[in-house]
């Protein structure tokens, strides 16, 4: 499996996004205590280590490989949920 590969796989996965759908409204009731930025950030490296360690890996892919690629899908997953609740923010009123 090449990188691109493996990135689209991770981007499309319903159980991480509803990990982290889950760490962002997690974020979002707790963010008066412990902010925006460090929540996301742990739970996002939490969330990419946990489900390649935890999951078979047909592709063969070194395990540092696979949180790496994690790292970016979760960000990028992240990135649009921010922006679909801001947006819903701002329209809301």
């Amino acid at each position: 499996m090449t990188l691109p590969e493996l990135l689209i796989s991770q981007l499309s996965d319903p159980f991480r996004i509803g990990l982290l759908i889950a760490l962002f409204i997690t974020m979002l009731r707790t963010r008066a205590a412990s902010g925006v930025w460090v929540p996301l950030a742990a739970g996002a490296v939490f969330v990419a280590v946990i489900l390649p360690s935890t999951m078979p890996n047909p592709s063969g892919m070194p395990l540092a490989q696979l949180i790496a690629v994690g790292v970016a899908a979760n960000v990028v997953i992240l990135a649009i949920i921010l922006a679909a609740w801001t947006l819903f923010q701002r329209f809301r009123g």
